[in-house]
């Protein structure tokens, strides 16, 4: 199935539509073809594929979304109902294929499937159909466009974004995988919450593994510029760890109540994916902080483990990771989370 927002021209005869309704200026050159042409694909269209694909949609980041999915029927209805919004929308070419060649020199493969863990099913034996999976979708990606960027969404996404690296035979800096940036926003929008003033005011990070061991960076909080525990300090104003604490655990579970409420999450990460693919196209070389291969930084050793880490990102990928000042607190339990993925990761045979 290749279908695309773009139908034919050509009326009955053989005579070129176009034609009637445009009369072309005299002497004008053909269409360059050098021009910028920008290119995404999303693998996979579930909830959290399409919430991806319909922000890059109405935030123009692409001059064409290819959406690939193993669901014949699903696929083509998704694609469909984008297509039908075209008058709302950015003018953006959507195709939707089973088949890799349609994802031919993409820019951007986003990669949002996943196996569903079923009722009883241990974590490992998930993640093991999760890689077996990944074999499937990533080598025709790096095959098709071995020029692109592979960002990994799929839970748990530090170490599908491992094995996406391994199949992909990519360099580190091409493939990364959402991670925290999602976390770190809903960390920012407590914050904010619990000072009163605007989330983008506060610059705040979650690190380490997309999940249970994920490290809150406290030291390095800073609202309005101001460096909010040194500040205290310096003021002599009492805080307590606890609330701190409370803060960070909200984070964690607010995902699970998400799912709880409505059974998935989807709008959140769609934004937070958006925001990554506009930085990563557009060179902007902000930092967020994704999953990348941390081997050697912050003293994390053992293996090559990808985890999330502030980096600065543009359009070769990752840049380069922020040097954050840790505390030994903050740097232990980094490296603690690094152990935790690197020990499941063991189990893959990969």
């Amino acid at each position: 199935m290749h279908n695309s927002a773009s139908t034919s021209s050509l009326g009955p005869g053989g005579l070129d539509l176009r034609h009637t309704f445009f009369t072309p200026i005299p002497g004008t050159a053909p269409p360059s073809s050098t021009k910028r042409h920008t290119k995404i694909t999303v693998v996979g269209v579930g909830n959290v594929g399409m919430a991806i694909a319909q922000t890059i949609l109405t935030q123009d980041l692409a001059d064409e979304l290819v959406l690939i999915d193993a669901k014949e029927d699903k696929l083509r209805g998704e694609m469909l109902d984008l297509q039908h919004a075209a008058a709302f929308l950015p003018r953006t070419k959507i195709n939707a294929s089973l088949d890799y060649d349609a994802t031919a020199n993409s820019d951007l493969c986003i990669v949002t499937a996943g196996a569903r863990q079923n009722s009883g099913e241990s974590r490992l034996n998930l993640l093991q159909r999760n890689v077996a999976l990944f074999r499937h979708i990533v080598p025709p990606l790096a095959e098709y466009s071995p020029d692109c960027m592979i960002m990994v969404v799929s839970n748990p996404v530090d170490v599908l974004t491992y094995a996406a690296w391994k199949l992909s035979g990519f360099p580190p800096n091409r493939v990364i995988g959402s991670g925290t940036n999602l976390d770190s926003s809903r960390f920012r929008f407590l914050i904010a919450d619990h000072l009163q003033v605007n989330a983008q005011d506060v610059q705040a990070y979650i690190v380490g593994e997309h999940g249970d061991s994920s490290v809150a960076l406290w030291s390095s909080i800073s609202v309005g510029g101001v460096p909010i525990l040194s500040f205290l300090e310096r003021q002599q104003i009492p805080y307590e760890k606890k609330t701190l604490e409370n803060i960070h655990k909200e984070v964690v579970q607010s995902a699970y109540e998400v799912i709880r409420l409505k059974g998935y999450t989807s709008w959140a990460i769609g934004y937070s994916v958006a925001s990554l693919a506009r930085t990563l196209l557009r060179d902007q070389r902000k930092i967020h902080p994704v999953s990348v291969l941390a081997n050697g930084l912050y003293g994390i050793q053992g293996g090559d483990v990808f985890l999330s880490l502030p980096a600065q990102l543009g359009s070769n990928g990752v840049l380069g990771v922020t040097n954050v000042h840790l505390t030994d607190d903050e740097t232990q339990q980094l490296r603690d989370s690094a152990k935790t993925i690197l020990e499941v990761q063991s189990q893959l045979g990969l």
